[in-house]
């Protein structure tokens, strides 16, 4: 007998620890951008993951890459070399112009490694974060402190000592913020949780430029921008600056759990053997599944195609918010990172969405939130563009 959507849901309350607010569908297998429920109802995924499976869903190269990985070696331990995962590194590397890589399991551990990391390099002298209101970070204890939302974190006080946190776009107040004991800026190139917010140009270069002034490092949490989601291969190249560390995850193995710090060599340098580590980062698995999504969403010809239809969806949720006055206060974004702004209740128009058969992301009281697959067309925006309008409208 097939197992019945109200069965999982039910058994999921019981036995699940209640730490999501679930939507009422059970997800059963996709295929590029588009996902079908336990009962056959075929939904267009505009959330991907929250922009995991940014090459869509079932990607055959992913999909092989598994496949060979998998009859061959799963696991062993990071005391030997991995052939996959240095090629990987390799790769990061290279697109990033930074020095070198460590692996993990999730944004929120690339986080936490790069936390350690700036405190390594601080030599117990400097350990104090500036970061940013409404970022971020992860909920570890650790990426928990650096994330500066009251919401995510009054429920686990006290936590870690020595993060400060200042408005995105102030450099004064930056600049205030940084003390003797500073060793690192730690910010989002794009705040994705807290409503899709793009800092300027200036401002991030001005960023670079005090962490120059102060001798301190520059970290960028690029776990949800990074990986060709802006239409470049690292959120920082749309700025026109380095950082010292970036840390990734989300698209990196296209929905098999990764995370990786990059960082310059001369802080990369700072951690040695005992310092810090994971028993299942960078798996052979992982690592097939990463090399063969980034051999792809680092490619300039589609990272040229992710700019070119980043710039279409965009430019028709602009168009609708023209012919229908006061329903979009903003859409804004870079590449496929995208968050449009409503007047109205944006829980409502993902929920009435939801019906309509579209997968989409609210964030807050009014943003919804679109990170599709990379590999999404024109078409498929098209035909979501009526539904969309039809739901504010009404």
């Amino acid at each position: 007998m097939k197992t019945t959507t109200a069965q999982v849901i039910a058994d999921g309350q019981k036995y699940v620890m209640n730490t999501y607010g679930r939507l009422p569908i059970v997800i059963d297998k996709g295929e590029g951008c588009y996902v079908w429920d336990l009962d056959g109802n075929k939904y267009l995924d505009l959330v991907a993951g929250i922009a995991v499976n940014s090459l869509g869903h079932g990607h055959p190269a992913v999909v092989q890459a598994i496949k060979e990985q998998s009859e061959q070696l799963l696991h062993c331990s990071n005391l030997y070399w991995i052939e996959n995962q240095v090629n990987l590194a390799k790769l990061l590397v290279e697109k990033s112009g930074l020095g070198k890589a460590f692996f993990c399991n999730s944004g929120a551990e690339a986080n936490e490694a790069a936390i350690k990391l700036a405190r390594k390099w601080g030599k117990g002298e400097k350990y104090h974060f500036v970061v940013m209101q409404k970022s971020f970070h992860g909920r570890t204890l650790g990426s928990l402190a650096a994330t500066a939302q009251e919401k995510y974190q009054k429920p686990f006080i006290p936590l870690p000592e020595g993060f400060t946190a200042v408005p995105l776009g102030d450099l004064e107040a930056l600049e205030a913020a940084i003390r003797p004991e500073t060793c690192a800026v730690m910010l989002e190139p794009i705040q994705g949780e807290s409503g899709i917010n793009v800092p300027s140009v200036e401002y991030m270069q001005g960023v670079r430029a005090l962490c120059d002034k102060y001798g301190i490092l520059m970290i960028l949490d690029e776990v949800q921008a990074g990986l060709g989601r802006t239409g470049k291969p690292f959120a920082f190249q749309n700025f026109g600056i380095v950082p010292d560390i970036i840390s990734l995850a989300k698209a990196i193995a296209n929905g098999v759990p990764m995370g990786a710090i990059v960082a310059k060599d001369e802080v990369a340098d700072c951690f040695q053997p005992g310092d810090h580590a994971s028993t299942f980062g960078g798996t052979p698995i992982a690592t097939a599944a990463g090399l063969a999504a980034c051999n792809i969403l680092l490619d300039d010809a589609f990272l040229a195609n992710v700019q070119e239809t980043g710039e279409y969806f965009r430019a028709e949720l602009r168009a609708i918010g023209e012919r229908h006055p006061g329903r979009i206060k903003e859409v804004r974004g870079l590449g496929l990172m995208i968050g449009c702004e409503l007047t109205g209740s944006s829980k409502e128009a993902a929920a009435e969405l939801l019906k309509r058969g579209v997968l989409v992301n609210s964030i807050g009281e009014h943003v919804l939130r679109f990170v599709p697959p990379l590999t999404i067309t024109k078409a498929e925006i098209d035909s979501f563009m009526p539904i969309l309008e039809d739901v504010l409208t009404k």
